[in-house]
């Protein structure tokens, strides 16, 4: 079921324009900088889009400019596949890694305690209103965030027709707390 799920919603994030992308992404943004926990959180780690994802480049942008929050970025080192957590400084600090997707160059790398973290912005291919969600299969975030000794705010920033029904969750799975779209706000039962 959940690979069914996965990729009939690759499917409709592939069929988008990059135009469609930020039309959509728009709305997204403005609702995401509404948020009371996002005006309060110093220490927020994004996931950098990449594809046909719920823009998060030129919110971590602008975020940067400003100067007012730490910007965090996971990465992945080939020899220890645990996500760990990178303060970056400026846009300039990323370059393509895996799939083409931007984490901060090694010589950039500029470890921050997870412990910390405010908000965390995860991905997702799939969301319900539970904060269930279908992932890309690895497993990188659940377990990064059960390791946590803090509980932050968990936010997906996804595109309307990724809200499904209803995902089975298994142990394992930790739920989102807020969803954001470009046609809502939920905050996860």
């Amino acid at each position: 079921m959940k690979q069914q799920i996965r990729e009939e919603i690759l499917q409709k994030r592939k069929n988008l324009s990059k135009e469609e992308v930020n039309i959509k992404s728009k709305p997204i943004k403005e609702n995401f900088y509404s948020l009371g926990c996002f005006k309060k959180a110093k220490n927020i780690l994004f996931y950098v889009s990449y594809g046909n994802e719920a823009d998060t480049q030129n919110i971590i942008g602008e975020l940067l400019e400003k100067k007012d929050k730490k910007i965090l970025i996971p990465y992945i080192m080939e020899d220890n596949p645990i996500l760990q957590v990178s303060e970056i400084k400026d846009f300039n600090d990323l370059e393509p890694k895996a799939f083409g997707i931007l984490e901060t160059k090694e010589n950039k790398i500029n470890n921050f305690n997870p412990d910390d973290i405010d908000l965390i912005i995860i991905p997702g291919i799939a969301f319900d209103r539970n904060g269930h969600r279908i992932g890309h299969g690895n497993g990188y975030y659940d377990k990064f965030l059960s390791s946590l000794k803090r509980n932050p705010v968990k936010i997906a920033l996804a595109f309307d027709f990724q809200i499904v029904d209803k995902i089975d969750n298994e142990e394992h799975d930790v739920p989102i707390d807020i969803i954001i779209t470009e046609k809502e706000i939920i905050h996860c039962k």
